[in-house]
């Protein structure tokens, strides 16, 4: 078992997959960032003033120590922008990998 466990480890695919998880957290990180840094306080005064972040609906108001209630669309907006500008950049890497892709093929 031992055995079979080394040669699962040794494969390629499984140490491809450890070096995306650990690439993709720290773009994830940069992301996040270029967001909450620097998009959203741009947008924010665009839009007048508006920090995202803190945008809410409040369904019931925070009584003593029991909190409010509230949608939060404004933290929505920001995973949404960030959720569209991973997509934007994995389909550009894609794009570019497949015509190197046909540019090899074509070289054959």
């Amino acid at each position: 078992m031992l055995k079979e466990f080394k040669t699962f480890i040794a494969q390629g695919n499984v140490l491809d997959l450890a070096v995306g998880v650990v690439i993709g957290a720290a773009f994830g990180k940069i992301t996040t960032s270029l967001v909450e840094d620097i998009i959203n306080p741009i947008l924010g005064l665009v839009i007048g003033g508006v920090d995202f972040t803190q945008l809410k609906i409040v369904l019931k108001q925070a009584v003593g120590d029991t909190p409010e209630v509230a949608i939060k669309y404004g933290n929505f907006i920001q995973v949404l922008i960030q959720f569209l500008i991973i997509a934007w950049v994995i389909f550009m890497i894609v794009k570019l990998a497949n015509r190197l892709k046909l540019r090899q093929t074509e070289e054959k």
